[in-house]
């Protein structure tokens, strides 16, 4: 099923987001994982491309999520790859049934002698035209930055990137992570502005572990609130009690985000499940989600 098409049906899209362990061990980990939220009968689950797995890594994954039951996306970049091994995965993306897939950009290599390929693509627009030029029949789920991307702090010229992808046959997007609701808010308002109409569907990392949220926030260049920052601080070395403050602060958030109109939850998991079930139960009890 192309996810775009959950969307509008009057009850909010929740989804999950996970990314290819390095090891066979860890990878039948990650699927009982994912199993283990199979009750709470997500809409679906999108699996990221990381740089220490191979570009099919997260075709392969997501096939594997589908045969359970769960609808899927499979992650693609075009940083580091020509336009034929792009054809490639694509091709092998559909073999596989899965019907959608998320077109990204992907982080440059740290390398200082890193070139992209003379064939390949610079930015992430390029790729979803190329999707839909070759018409391969799949939905197309893009990234969206509330607080500007690392590379772009101009909020209203992200929105215009992020116009250049909607209208080179973006279906969706999904938003970077973020810890204020008024960022996504703001957001929202900016694209509408510009003519973008598709779903913007908000993304939520809930806090398990500070020092690791500080490390990515601090390369993303993300911010947390002064208010959660400083519970977190006086946990530093409590990661039980900041992972409750955590969920705290995310149930919060979606509660919040879906109260208001949002779309859908995104919850990039870092591949947990405890955190994402208790904030998804809350938001059941509440009546937010089904």
């Amino acid at each position: 099923m192309r996810v775009d098409t959950l969307y509008g049906r009057g009850r909010p899209v929740v989804s999950f987001e996970f990314f290819p362990p390095a090891t066979a061990e860890g990878e039948a980990a990650l699927v009982r994982t994912i199993e283990a939220l199979r009750p709470l009968a997500p809409s679906f689950v999108s699996i990221t491309r990381t740089g220490a797995k191979p570009r099919e890594a997260p075709v392969e994954l997501a096939t594997r999520v589908k045969a359970l039951g769960i609808e899927a996306a499979a992650h693609m970049t075009c940083v580091r790859d020509t336009r034929d091994e792009i054809a490639a995965l694509l091709d092998r993306v559909v073999a596989a049934g899965v019907e959608n897939v998320v077109a990204l950009r992907g982080d440059l290599p740290p390398d200082p002698g890193f070139r992209r390929p003379t064939d390949g693509f610079v930015y992430a627009a390029d790729l979803v035209g190329f999707i839909r030029a070759r018409g391969y029949p799949l939905c197309v789920v893009g990234a969206g930055h509330p607080e500007g991307h690392p590379e772009c702090r101009d909020l209203e010229l992200s929105i215009r990137h992020l116009k250049a992808k909607v209208d080179a046959g973006l279906d969706v997007v999904i938003t970077q992570l973020f810890y204020d609701n008024r960022d996504y808010f703001a957001f929202v308002e900016r694209a509408r502005r510009a003519g973008i109409t598709i779903p913007i569907v908000a993304g939520i990392m809930p806090i398990t572990n500070w020092p690791q949220i500080e490390r990515i926030t601090r390369l993303s260049g993300n911010q947390v609130p002064a208010p959660l920052r400083e519970r977190l601080e006086r946990l530093r070395d409590d990661e039980t009690g900041a992972m409750a403050v955590g969920i705290d602060w995310a149930a919060a958030q979606c509660a919040d985000l879906l109260r208001q109109g949002a779309p859908g939850i995104h919850f990039y998991t870092l591949n947990k499940s405890p955190a994402t079930r208790a904030i998804f139960e809350r938001l059941r009890a509440d009546g937010l989600v089904g």
